[in-house]
């Protein structure tokens, strides 16, 4: 079990990195992918940290999950807006 915590960490870990990557590609690309990988990052660091008994970080990181999901909602919510039909036929 504590392989799989640990592999669970890491990869939350190398998600956040890699969203942190992407946000740096020219003309912000790969942004919307960066928002998912935020997220789920910090999801898997938060329960690798609730495991270890790191309450400090696990709640740093349900934060962090909080603020990627209302970003991805408030996107979402900001498409629907601007790209619907204005004209029905």
């Amino acid at each position: 079990m504590k392989l799989l915590i640990d592999v669970i960490g890491w990869s939350g870990s190398g998600f956040l990195i890699l969203a942190y990557g992407l946000t740096l590609v020219a003309n912000n690309k790969y942004v919307n992918y960066a928002k998912y990988l935020n997220l789920f990052g910090a999801l898997l660091i938060a329960i690798n940290c609730y495991y270890y008994n790191a309450i400090p970080s696990f709640v740093s990181n349900i934060i962090w999950s909080v603020m990627a999901t209302l970003t991805i909602y408030k996107t979402k919510k900001r498409e629907r807006y601007f790209f619907k039909p204005r004209f029905r036929m």
